[in-house]
């Protein structure tokens, strides 16, 4: 154990994000407490933190307090820590620390090129790339840092094309060739790292990353990563899961807290990496117990119902999505009566009789993608039209641009 570099990998902890009206402040804290205590208890050389630390551009100051409070409590007795930023992230805002920051061996990268700069535990520098050699480490590490690769992060345009196809392969073979060039830096005596926050194609998706299973417009093929790695620690994807076809390991962490409703009664992790210069990976889940269960309850004996597992204590802990199948839609005392017996109600729907044969034959729309959902809203305002297809591809890169945020950095 004492011969192997102990990395710790996790991401998506969206500090400031709402469930309904809620802040999730005390489930925020748990976590962070939760992975600091797990450093400490498996001697971790490295942290790697994979994008999204924030939910948003313009965070809000507790968010941004327990994140500084995290890395203060990570960055210890000799201890890494690399940070990028995610999509979530306004690039700039969270690099801000970055002069402070690496004097505690912390390293902030915001865009695709971002070189770090020099301070305790860094042998070397360059642009998306460092070379960590902390106390008490076995051997260096090399970590290849990729913050959120979008178009205007990149400050290119890929192709000319509008066709979906050419764009998802021009922007996998951008990514494909950052990387290469990036293993140049690896190095045979070190452990070598990438780091990345991307949608690698074919990944499992949760509502709340819905858009990025549009096509494939910003995805990436699983072998556009380097071989010259030992492991590739990636963000983006709420769900923890491996990427096959991978020519290396390859995982995303998950985010530490189940964030939508689609995520109810997933296991939520962080990675453990054992690895050593001349030897093979080693990596294991780690399972974390913070914070409160999502679940869904659908209660088909009506309001009553509702009532009676309220009282008996079902699910106290939990964040829960309810619907009610009734003769009737639930009178606002009704309502106001189950959101003060059991306050972590977020969502109420109401599925009528004549609604049952409905629902049984109708779509899932949390589980459709954009342009379908798109497709159906503009039938049922057009009386049954159907868009054109310039027209959905333009509702498309809309939304992809909202949701990076691209438009706002291009101005």
């Amino acid at each position: 154990m004492g011969k192997t570099l102990r990395i710790l990998h996790t991401s998506d902890w969206h500090l400031g994000k709402t469930i309904g009206s809620h802040r999730r402040w005390d489930e925020q804290e748990q976590f962070i407490d939760e992975i600091v205590r797990l450093a400490a208890e498996e001697r971790v050389h490295l942290v790697l933190l994979a994008g999204d630390v924030f939910d948003t551009e313009n965070p809000p100051a507790r968010a941004e307090e327990l994140f500084f409070d995290a890395l203060s409590r990570l960055a210890v007795d000799g201890r890494q820590v690399v940070v990028i930023a995610g999509n979530h992230d306004q690039p700039e805002r969270l690099a801000a620390p970055v002069p402070l920051a690496a004097r505690q061996g912390v390293h902030i990268l915001g865009r695709p090129g971002d070189v770090p700069p020099l301070g305790p535990g860094v042998l070397e520098t360059g642009p998306s790339r460092l070379v960590l050699q902390g106390a008490g480490w076995p051997c260096p590490a090399v970590v290849l840092a990729l913050p959120y690769p979008s178009e205007a992060r990149l400050g290119e345009l890929l192709t000319g094309s509008m066709e979906e196809v050419d764009r998802q392969a021009a922007y996998s073979r951008r990514v494909a060739a950052a990387f290469r060039q990036l293993a140049g830096a690896c190095r045979p005596e070190a452990v070598n790292l990438a780091v990345s926050h991307l949608y690698v194609h074919g990944g499992q998706v949760s509502d709340s990353e819905r858009t990025l299973s549009l096509g494939g417009a910003y995805s990436v093929d699983p072998d556009a990563f380097p071989r010259e790695v030992h492991y590739v620690a990636l963000g983006h994807l709420h769900r923890p899961q491996g990427v096959g076809g991978a020519p290396v390991p390859c995982r995303y962490s998950g985010s530490p807290l189940a964030y939508s409703f689609s995520e109810a009664g997933q296991a939520k992790s962080v990675i453990l990496v054992e690895a050593s210069s001349g030897g093979p990976v080693k990596w294991r889940e780690i399972f974390l117990n913070s914070g409160r269960p999502l679940v869904r309850w659908r209660a088909t004996g009506g309001y009553e119902e509702v009532l009676a597992w309220c009282r008996a204590g079902r699910d106290e802990r939990a964040w829960i999505d309810l619907e009610v199948h009734a003769a009737a839609p639930l009178t606002r005392e009704q309502v106001e009566r189950l959101r003060e017996i059991r306050p972590g109600i977020i969502d109420i729907r109401t599925v009528l009789p004549e609604q049952e044969g409905e629902a049984a034959g109708a779509p899932d729309l949390g589980a459709l993608p954009l342009d379908e959902l798109f497709k159906l809203f503009y039938s049922q305002q057009t009386g049954g039209g159907e868009p054109q297809a310039d027209l959905v591809r333009i509702f498309l890169e809309l939304v992809e641009t909202e949701e990076r945020g691209d438009g706002v950095e291009a101005d």
